[in-house]
């Protein structure tokens, strides 16, 4: 519809119109969204970025993985129901998009714990330590034990 509007498209338009009059004019009103909408989730999405790089100078602990992990999946959120225009779509649009990506995510989980029970049980059953003693260092130019 854009390219009918900058006079790209007159072809185009016109098959559109015998396709379906419907379809052009539901393209035409279109749903426009308030300015402040998204002037408030850009500032919110400023916000949640700034607090999770500040969070680098946090000690590195699961708190701090957590808290980046929340605000990334919060940002990701917004985008995906504002700037992506997902929070006016109809529900059928909005599980097609996001239940592929969450399927993903559950059997990722199931495989990390398959792989951790495999792991567990090759360690105990042919006794394979879980985390080898590393070697010491090597001495450099002569300089150990013998001095």
């Amino acid at each position: 519809m854009a390219l009918c509007r900058l006079g790209l498209g007159i072809h185009f338009c016109s098959v559109l119109s015998l396709v379906g009059g419907r379809l052009v004019i539901m393209a035409t009103e279109g749903q426009q969204h308030p300015i402040k909408i998204y002037v408030w989730i850009w500032v919110l999405l400023f916000v949640f970025s700034a607090v999770s790089y500040f969070s680098d100078y946090l000690p590195d602990s699961v708190f701090r993985i957590s808290v980046i992990l929340l605000f990334m999946i919060l940002k990701a959120a917004f985008i995906v129901a504002i700037f992506m225009h997902m929070k006016w779509e109809r529900f059928a649009l909005i599980f097609a998009i996001l239940l592929p990506p969450l399927a993903l995510v559950v059997l990722m989980t199931l495989m990390a714990i398959e792989a951790d029970y495999a792991w567990a049980t090759r360690v105990e059953y042919m006794g394979e330590p879980v985390a080898p003693e590393p070697n010491p260092p090597p001495t450099h130019g002569g300089h150990g034990a013998e001095h």
